[in-house]
């Protein structure tokens, strides 16, 4: 790769992106070609901007950044995805990396990692940081594990959304689904889990790290 390392910066946040600039600003191998508050934007901004590595933070309104990898990287294989995220259950981070992403690391570390995975995701590195590891390897006798595995990515994708409160009708309106087509999630969601109600769905969600 020639030339600094062009990062589009997808957050929900404003001051966070604003933030995340500044840092990166100050190291001349990279440079920040464009933000996105939202996963439609980032998609946008990808095509557009052609960046090397999309810095991606999973909690964004509607689809999620885990949705948003998925798209960007069925349209643009290319493009290297690493997620920065105040998620750092392994369960968050295994949906990631299946999605595509290149590397994860949580916002809980410090500074100078951010960049030091920006640059080794540039390289095609996979990079995940220490705790998010450490959390992967705890969880590989988690309780719960192999039926949140069992999940499609839409149905964890639903699950997320339910767990955060949200309602069948607002969730077919941020994933452009018939509310049929969310119920039957629902439902199978509720099957894979072993919860008959939407109160031991949240208990199972929380026991495996699906957090809102």
């Amino acid at each position: 790769m020639t030339g600094p390392t062009k990062v589009l910066l997808v957050d929900d946040h404003a001051v966070v992106r604003e933030g995340y600039r500044r840092l990166l600003e100050d190291e001349p191998s990279i440079r920040v070609v464009g933000e996105a508050g939202n996963a439609s934007d980032a998609c946008e901004r990808a095509r557009a901007l052609g960046p090397d590595v999309v810095v991606m933070d999973i909690a964004l309104p509607g689809t999620s950044g885990i949705e948003a990898t998925r798209r960007m990287l069925r349209d643009q294989p290319h493009l290297r995805v690493l997620i920065f995220s105040m998620y750092d259950d392994a369960v968050y981070a295994r949906r990631a990396l299946e999605a595509g992403a290149l590397g994860y690391l949580s916002k809980a570390s410090a500074p100078e990692a951010l960049i030091q995975a920006i640059y080794a995701v540039s390289r095609g590195e996979r990079y995940v940081s220490p705790d998010v590891a450490t959390n992967i390897a705890r969880s590989a006798a988690q309780p719960g594990r192999a039926s949140i595995e069992a999940l499609s990515p839409r149905e964890f994708e639903v699950l997320r959304l339910l767990v955060q409160g949200e309602t069948v009708r607002s969730i077919s309106e941020k994933l452009g689904l018939s509310e049929k087509t969310i119920a039957n999630h629902q439902s199978a969601i509720r099957e894979k889990l072993g919860a008959r109600n939407s109160a031991q769905l949240a208990r199972l969600a929380a026991q495996i790290g699906v957090s809102g």
